[in-house]
């Protein structure tokens, strides 16, 4: 990248202009094919389309034709929206919870400034200054890692797959939420001409754990058994593609105003919950249970990787969304600014989602407390004159109104005069802690506990409909931006409309992923979450990570940001990028992969007989799809380096277009021996000059002499590409 001022450039610019009003000054004396230009690249002549300069010249400057953000909130918005997802939610709080409550919080911020934002900022750079999808980026940076951008591309498909499913499971809740009471709030009865009883499988285990696996998935008691198409998930399914489509298929003009919504939605709905839930009897204890941090589990090194994994996942990075949405800024934009604020927004958001979902959860383990102690103390009420006599009982205590403190003391004051034979009374220890350490994840948080919870809400129906709105945004912000690492890379690479390819991509995406609607879909969600994005993505991120910092070079990488950004990046950046990050991520990597031989390939299946979730082998053919889920998303990296390294695809074909923002145009070379008086860079032949500013050749004035000699162009004026090597622009 040359190192000129911002003021150079734009003085170049100026004179780019002047140039053009020069060329359009001859038009009147000129046939109208002075409109065509061409390039010579080589031996070959492209032809340019014509292009009316006089209209804004918008068709003379490639890069001008590519779409911009209307605003830089808008840009914002869109990587918030993206990075910000239903892992926040559901994930994030299930960590918190599962490793040590608030210490969590700082391996989490350790990681978060030593992996997340360095990478989160390589991405935003490389896509701002290149301007180019994933596929094109990293063929421009090292085109024998330009499989990098496919294997992205085929991840972001497999992750849109079956994420959309997940938000066509929101989708079918937020239609059922428009009742009072909600569907789920109890069991449902079976009536026949004798009596009327619950139905089993729901009395096995709960109203809202039934309505999710029998109502909403129908699902089968394992993976063998298909069981046929769920049309109602089909249906959802359907609606989903739909909106993704019609929110992408103009591109950041359609999506970007989308994401106004998208984005801040599930803002103000937290909020509302947040406030709501803090005025829940119990959700103090809840939100007391997250901030009393366990520190000797910090000292494990699961909750490291844990840690490491969900910072990875959090930010997008691998999937070439963060990248595609960069690739729409303006060259000088800030984005180390950029990378810093969405980073912070999305662990914010993190921490604010697991508030509410602790204060939730704080509510529903006071409710289930308060029902186990009535249910106790009726045990205790039938036992009282035979097992327990009323010495046993404190004379103060009224046990006709027991708070959840007295059940406890009442409780041990049993057990101590019962001794060994206490187990007999089949009375049960009520607390609460017990309730909140149960640890729940994923969809069961989601689907199960919060929807409990929310049935015990005045005015459910409101709360729930609220809910489900903002799954909705959540997952289509996330969506947006894994379905554009998939389009505009494909369409800087093949140049198709993109309308077509984003009706054709989202058709394909819901055809496949009809598998996900089956009776047996959730056990496919649950193989293609576990092993179609974790180990591919790692590596993906990794090549990036060593295809900037050791093939490209961070030397070269910090000039070019110097001279992007107008400043040069703290120089932690440089050592972060060069050792600690790519040491770290191998790291991840190596335990990720012992974790996933050393782990049986396993998924929890739900037995209908038994109204309870087990642990099930994979059959041998749904463990082969696992392994090929893995090999198929990470083989274009080996397959590009090879047609390049054996000269099958040429390295110089990886400059798949033509870049014409920062052209400058200048007379024609001379002679050999006279001197080149004309240049505009001066102490630089043409040759020399950056490959990424297009150096043009103008021919003498209408009529000269040299007039016939003119290769191209009508009227002496037209244009030629000084011959130049493919190489990089910082190489110069």
């Amino acid at each position: 990248m040359p190192k000129n001022s911002k003021a150079v450039k734009r003085e170049l610019d100026d004179d780019v202009k002047e140039s053009v009003k020069d060329l359009l000054s001859n038009e009147d004396a000129c046939d109208d094919s002075f409109k065509k230009t061409s390039l010579i690249i080589g031996n070959h002549e492209v032809e340019q389309k014509e292009s009316d300069v006089e209209e804004g010249g918008s068709d003379i400057e490639e890069e001008e034709e590519r779409p911009a953000w209307n605003s830089k909130l808008q840009y914002i918005l869109a990587q918030v929206g993206f990075s910000v997802g239903l892992g926040n939610v559901w994930r994030f709080p299930y960590l918190c919870q599962k490793n040590g409550g608030g210490a969590y919080l700082i391996p989490y911020l350790i990681l978060l400034i030593l992996i997340g934002i360095p990478l989160f900022f390589l991405e935003l750079a490389v896509g701002q200054r290149i301007r180019r999808g994933s596929i094109g980026v990293w063929n421009y940076i090292s085109p024998r890692l330009g499989g990098i951008g496919f294997a992205s591309c085929v991840v972001c498909f497999f992750v849109a797959l079956y994420y959309n499913v997940i938000i066509s499971w929101s989708f079918f809740y937020f239609s059922q939420s428009f009742q009072q009471p909600l569907p789920w709030h109890e069991c449902p009865l079976i009536k026949n001409k004798t009596f009327t009883y619950v139905v089993p499988e729901c009395e096995k285990s709960s109203a809202t754990t039934y309505y999710w696996y029998r109502k909403t998935l129908d699902i089968s008691d394992n993976i063998n058994e298909g069981g046929g198409v769920n049309w109602k998930m089909t249906l959802s399914l359907l609606a989903s593609w739909i909106l993704v489509c019609l929110a992408m298929i103009k591109g950041i003009k359609s999506s970007g105003k989308v994401m106004y919504f998208s984005s801040l939605f599930p803002y103000l709905v937290l909020i509302c919950f947040l406030v709501r839930a803090l005025l829940l009897e119990g959700s103090m204890v809840g939100i007391r249970h997250m901030f009393t941090p366990k520190l000797e589990i910090m000292l494990e090194p699961k909750v490291w990787r844990d840690a490491a994994t969900q910072v990875f996942f959090a930010l997008g990075l691998g999937f070439g969304g963060v990248i595609a949405f960069s690739s729409y800024n303006k060259r000088d934009n800030n984005c180390h600014f950029d990378a810093v604020l969405v980073s912070l927004i999305n662990f914010f958001t993190s921490v604010l989602a697991t508030l509410v979902v602790f204060a939730v959860l704080g509510f529903k383990a006071n409710i289930m407390n308060n029902k186990c102690v009535s249910a106790n103390m009726e045990r205790i009420l039938d036992l009282r004159g035979t097992s327990i006599n009323e010495s046993m009982i404190p004379q103060h205590m009224n046990l006709t109104q027991v708070t959840a403190e007295e059940y406890q003391q009442l409780y041990e004051a049993i057990e101590g005069f019962h001794g060994s034979g206490f187990q007999e009374l089949g009375l049960e220890s009520c607390n609460i802690e017990k309730e909140l350490n149960k640890v729940v994840q994923g969809t069961g948080l989601a689907f199960i506990a919060f929807t409990e919870a929310m049935t015990h809400f005045p005015a459910s129906p409101f709360w729930s409909v609220m809910f489900f709105l903002m799954l909705v945004n959540l997952g289509l912000g996330s969506m947006f931006g894994t379905i554009e690492g998939i389009l505009t890379p494909l369409i800087d690479t093949c140049k198709i409309r993109k309308e077509l390819l984003t009706v054709g991509v989202c058709v394909l995406a819901f055809c496949i992923g009809i598998i996900f609607v089956q009776r047996s879909g959730n056990y496919f969600v649950t193989m293609f979450d576990d092993y179609s994005a974790t180990l591919p993505l790692l590596i993906v991120v990794i090549l990036e990570n060593v295809a900037v910092a050791w093939v490209y070079g961070t030397d070269k990488f910090f000039e070019d940001l110097k001279d992007m950004l107008g400043f040069t990046p703290y120089r932690c950046y440089y050592y972060l990028w060069k050792y600690i990050t790519p040491t770290l991520l191998l790291i991840l990597m190596a335990a990720s992969f012992i974790q996933m031989i050393m782990t049986p390939t396993s998924y929890n299946a739900w037995i209908r007989e038994e109204g309870k979730v087990q642990e099930l082998r994979y059959p041998p053919w749904a463990v082969v799809i696992c392994i090929s889920l893995v090999i198929v998303a990470i083989m274009p990296v080996p397959v590009v380096f090879l047609l390049r390294y054996f000269n099958i695809i040429k390295d110089n074909s990886s400059l798949s277009s033509v870049s014409y923002k920062k052209g400058r145009i200048i007379k024609e070379s001379p002679p050999p021996g006279d001197d080149d008086d004309t240049s505009l860079i001066r102490g630089k032949t043409p040759s020399a000059l950056p490959l990424g500013d297009i150096i043009y050749s103008k021919q003498g004035g209408g009529g000269g002499p040299d007039a016939d000699h003119v290769p191209n162009g009508h009227c002496a004026v037209g244009y030629l590409m000084v011959d130049m090597q493919d190489v990089p622009e910082s190489d110069l």
